[in-house]
């Protein structure tokens, strides 16, 4: 029987997908992204071991909410692609009992997404680059992964929300997130939304816990002003109203 490593689970999820959303934190992650806010679930061997079926019992008692708001359950992380096999199997068991799923993730997983896609309504897909050396300053990794799976993307009939998270000197340029709407124009399928996220320093005190040095020290939140101008901008290069 497959079982999963869940970190946690958040009940009454506002900003991960439409509508009241349940959010399941997966355990691992390839990435150790500059700002990640969730340090403690870059392992694979923490969290709590579940099946698939236990899982879902826990999803559907939120059903009346989803049916009211047009919610539905968010796999997040971590990256719920390091678990295929049993993210697949939650997929299939909240596809039968009518829950809309949503995928929060990288693009940095492992083997063939074809099927998870299949069961999946929607991708929040998180871009943190707009170039190769660019992912490896911020995550560790280049970018040849998420690539990989664009290429399932493209195939697939999922619906797409982009993000990207705007670092203050780094990623706030209106340069930069130029080229990033031509990179969503050109390479990411059925996108129907694109979501700036302004850098926050609300996951630091988690790296001191951890005792993890945190690479962004001194790097100060992003003005949201600035963070709402830039996300004017990329509706307009994208026609996104």
């Amino acid at each position: 029987m497959v079982k999963g490593k869940i970190h946690s689970i958040e009940s009454m999820g506002l900003v991960d997908g439409p509508g009241i959303r349940v959010v399941v934190f997966f355990q691992g992650c390839k990435l150790r992204c500059a700002y990640c806010h969730n340090p403690d679930t870059w392992q694979l061997s923490g969290g709590k071991e579940m099946t698939p079926e236990e899982l879902i019992q826990k999803i559907v008692r939120f059903k009346p909410y989803f049916n009211r708001s047009g919610g539905g359950v968010t796999f997040s992380g971590g990256d719920p692609l390091l678990q295929p096999e049993f993210l697949l199997e939650c997929l299939k068991l909240c596809k039968q009992n009518g829950v809309h799923t949503a995928l929060d993730t990288a693009g940095f997983g492992n083997g063939d997404y074809t099927e998870i896609l299949k069961y999946t309504d929607l991708v929040l897909l998180d871009i943190k680059h707009t170039t190769g050396q660019g992912y490896v300053s911020l995550t560790g990794r280049d970018s040849t992964d998420v690539n990989v799976f664009l290429e399932a993307l493209r195939k697939s009939e999922s619906r797409v929300w982009v993000r990207h998270v705007v670092v203050p000197g780094i990623t706030d340029s209106e340069e930069h997130i130029t080229k990033l709407a031509k990179i969503i124009s050109e390479e990411v399928p059925n996108v129907d939304k694109v979501e700036l996220l302004p850098y926050h320093v609300l996951g630091v005190s988690k790296y001191e816990a951890l005792a993890i040095p945190y690479k962004l020290k001194g790097v100060e939140p992003m003005d949201k002003d600035k963070n709402n101008e830039l996300q004017t901008l990329i509706n307009k290069l994208l026609n996104i109203k």
